[in-house]
């Protein structure tokens, strides 16, 4: 196997269009334990972590560009409050460890149905900057996941960073395993309220082929908030709302029964993160501060 490390950015978009095959490395957590099992043997590794620009996030617009090396650790301790939604998420990978050489960009790339980073970057809408030596290019992140573990990049295409839209209202996530820490999600689900849209975003984690969006529990929701003028008024949430919320959630899924859990037992999970997630974000968005309900009003 070769080990190819290039110092640039430049270096490494030349090196991956040189050999389209070769399995890009950020952190390592997950690309390593295949290896270590055998059940990845590529043909060459090529290693990004010396590449100082890819561990570099700013704002542009509004938007935060996370570059594809931003650890999780620092997606928690610089992000939390511009990428509430990710940090959440972030918050629930692995151990410290992980969470210190695992990144965003490397979670996207190995484009598991259970990336814990999948349903809040569907949630917030972001876009995937995916690069080459023949140029850069934006592709939604609900383009990006193809099959199971199988993505949108074309060969000698590498993930240059991810863009998230930073939020105009509020932004959670939640997920079940079998335990409470360093596990594969059972489920997860995370949810984006947008009050100077009066839009909502959703994102559902391991009960489907790739990650997904319930389009229809997002159309719903944000209709009802509308009809009842709630978006406006922050008054209490129906149990009708958040009941039918849960259960377009629940029938957006295409879970299937494995070790982890039962397709059925998915199903009822996404319903119950569904309305939990719900009722937190509605109570973030009540109890928000004058100056920032203004902002979110203002889409600032």
């Amino acid at each position: 196997m070769e080990f190819i490390q290039p110092s640039s950015w430049t270096e490494a978009l030349a090196a991956q269009a040189e050999m389209p095959t070769a399995v890009p490395l950020a952190g390592g957590t997950d690309v390593m334990v295949g290896l270590n099992f055998g059940a990845e043997r590529p043909p060459a590794l090529l290693d990004l972590t010396r590449i100082s620009e890819l561990r570099e996030w700013d704002v542009v617009g509004s938007q935060v560009r996370l570059g594809a090396g931003v650890s999780y650790s620092r997606v928690i301790t610089e992000l939390r409050d511009r990428l509430p939604g990710l940090a959440l998420a972030a918050r629930t990978v692995g151990s410290p460890q992980i969470r210190n050489r695992g990144t965003v960009g490397g979670n996207l790339g190995t484009a598991s149905p259970a990336g814990d980073a999948h349903p809040p970057l569907l949630a917030a809408g972001a876009e995937v900057e995916i690069a080459s030596i023949k140029g850069t290019r934006l592709l939604p992140i609900d383009q990006f996941f193809t099959g199971p573990k199988r993505h949108a990049l074309q060969p000698g295409e590498l993930i240059a960073a991810v863009r998230i839209p930073q939020p105009s209202g509020a932004e959670q996530f939640s997920k079940i395993g079998t335990r409470n820490a360093m596990v594969i999600a059972v489920a997860a689900f995370s949810l984006a309220l947008r009050p100077d849209r009066q839009e909502v975003g959703t994102g559902i984690g391991s009960a489907g082929p790739t990650p997904l969006r319930a389009r229809q529990a997002e159309t719903f929701l944000a209709a009802a908030l509308a009809a009842d003028g709630l978006w406006e008024s922050r008054a209490p949430l129906s149990a009708a709302i958040a009941a039918e919320f849960g259960r377009l959630v629940a029938a957006a899924a295409h879970p299937i029964d494995d070790v982890r859990g039962t397709a059925a037992y998915r199903r009822h999970c996404l319903s119950v993160l569904a309305r939990r997630t719900l009722a937190w974000a509605w109570q973030d968005l009540q109890h928000a501060q004058p100056a920032k309900r203004a902002k979110y009003e203002e889409g600032a």
